[in-house]
Order: structure tokens, then C-alpha cells, then sequence
């Protein structure tokens, strides 16, 4: 809702004159919390986009990472007008950050990709799942349930809640998922006034910069389901990608640079070059 609200705004002040219906969605993975992530394939976004290809709402604004990379029928990112931080933060109840906390802490997360990342930096640690909202996460650190908990620094900076941060990891030391941060608008494909309303909010650069990480994961699903992060930075025209993928307690790392136009393609090869050093083919 809080990110709904942040386009919402941006369109009116494209267009003053706009008036716009908030429509909440229940999704699977709101009503349900007891299943692990990975195993629910488009599980904050199905039922918005049947809602969309209904004709029941008009639009809707995503968390660009919760997207499956398989694209529905019908259905086209019209805008992504925005990336707030992409990195990661840890939430802890001592107020230490990941290298001070205790032998034996626990952690939470239900991402494997911060779980790699995490032990790696503290092996000694537990990482357990934790699920729900960012209020759920901190409440259930508070309570003692979890020394700390590893979120997206986005959702706490959209919630005002930013002084809750024990550690903002920098994206080198905690590869963000790919498009973390960024919000994606999705509209019916034929719904063409629609289409011309959102181009009005959309970001170029920081489709890009989406575009190629989404092309990174798109081959990494196709070639393995091991924990995947890339980062894309733009300096000029040129664009320099950052990625990871862990098999097994290792961890592969490597970067690309090309030219902005060439994103998609650059993700596609990061990906691959990835693969291989993991020893699963192109």
C-alpha cells in the first residue's frame, strides 16, 4: 500500500486533474506465511495480475523482484517510475550489527540469498525462516524469538523506519536481489490509455538497470534453482553489472561492464559466465 501510494502521487503530479481508486488485493503469500519462499511462484502478484486481466482494476504497482520472470499473457510493465535503496539491512535487538552479535545468534530470513551471504560473512550464526510484513520481522526480533533479522532496506525507508537499522550492508557485501527497490507498473496490454498514462512516470534509467538484472535471474532460472544476486550501477552510458550465485557453500562472484543499450544482453552473460564457473553448462 505504502508503495501504491508513492505512484499514485507521482501520476498526480503528472496529472493534477487524476482521480485514482486504491484497490487492495489479498495474495497468497499474505494469506499464507507457513510455506518457504521459493515454493510459491508468483505468490505477491497472481492474483493482482487476474485482477488486472479481468478488467477489475486498471493497473497495479509490484515489487518488481516478486515478479516470476515468465511473463502472463496480456499483461505488460507499462513503467518502473522508481528505485528507492537497493541494499540490505539487518534489524537487531541489541542494536549490533552482524559482526558484533553473539556465537550462536539467529537470524531471520526466509531468502536464501541473504542466507548464503550471511553465513559466509558469519558462519558461526543460526539463519531461520522468518515470515510477514516488516512490523511482523521487528516484532518477532523484539520479542526474543530472533536476535536479528536481515530485511530490504526499501521497505523500512518507506515506512519511516529507518532508525531500526543496526547495519545497512553495502551491495558488494550483500548482493541485492535482482531489482530489489524497484517498483513495477503492470497494465492490460491493449489498454492503451492506460499504457500512454503510466509512460508518463517511467524512468528509463532505471529500467535499465532493472532490465538487466531481470535478464540475469531469467537465465538463472532456466539453469539452476541455487540462490541468485546481481546489482546493475550506470556510470555514463555505460552499464556495470554485479552477480552471484551459491551452490553447495560456495559462492561464484563476477561483474560485467557494456554499453546501457546492451542491458538485457549483459545480464544474459553474466548469468551464463556464472553457470559455468558453478559447472552447470551454458
Amino acid at each position: 500500500m505504502a508503495q501504491s501510494g508513492l505512484v499514485v502521487e507521482r501520476l498526480r503530479q503528472a496529472h493534477p486533474d487524476l482521480e485514482v481508486e486504491l484497490i487492495t488485493i489479498m495474495t497468497a503469500g499474505d494469506r499464507d506465511q507457513s510455506i518457504p519462499f521459493g515454493e510459491g511462484v508468483g505468490w505477491f502478484s497472481s492474483a493482482i495480475q487476474e485482477a488486472i486481466q479481468r478488467g477489475e482494476v486498471d493497473f497495479a504497482v509490484h515489487s518488481y523482484k516478486d515478479l516470476p520472470t515468465e511473463r502472463p499473457e496480456g499483461l505488460t510493465i507499462a513503467a518502473v517510475p522508481m528505485r528507492e535503496d537497493a541494499r540490505d539491512a539487518l534489524v537487531s535487538r541489541s542494536g549490533q550489527p552482524l559482526r558484533r552479535l553473539p556465537r550462536g545468534a539467529i537470524v531471520g530470513t526466509s531468502s536464501p540469498r541473504r542466507e548464503v551471504q550471511i553465513t559466509a560473512m558469519r558462519p558461526d550464526v543460526y539463519v531461520r525462516p522468518m515470515r510477514g510484513n516488516v512490523d511482523t520481522r521487528i516484532a518477532n526480533v523484539e520479542s526474543g524469538e530472533f536476535d536479528a533479522a536481515v530485511l530490504a532496506l526499501a521497505g523500512l525507508k518507506r515506512l519511516n523506519m529507518m532508525s531500526r537499522a543496526a547495519e545497512v550492508f553495502s551491495v558488494y557485501d550483500m548482493v541485492p536481489a535482482p531489482a530489489q527497490g524497484v517498483l513495477a507498473v503492470e497494465c492490460r496490454s491493449d489498454d492503451t490509455a492506460t499504457l500512454e498514462l503510466l509512460r508518463s512516470i517511467d524512468d528509463e534509467v532505471v529500467r535499465r538497470t532493472a532490465s538487466a538484472e531481470r535478464a540475469f535471474l531469467a537465465r538463472i532460472d532456466a539453469g539452476c534453482t541455487f540462490p541468485a544476486a546481481a546489482y546493475a550501477e550506470i556510470f555514463g552510458t555505460t552499464l556495470k553489472l554485479h552477480g552471484l550465485l551459491a551452490r553447495e557453500g560456495r559462492i561464484d562472484r563476477s561483474k560485467m561492464s557494456g554499453p546501457l543499450d546492451t542491458a538485457v544482453g549483459l545480464g544474459r552473460a553474466l548469468a551464463t559466465e556464472l553457470l559455468g564457473l558453478a559447472g552447470m553448462g551454458v
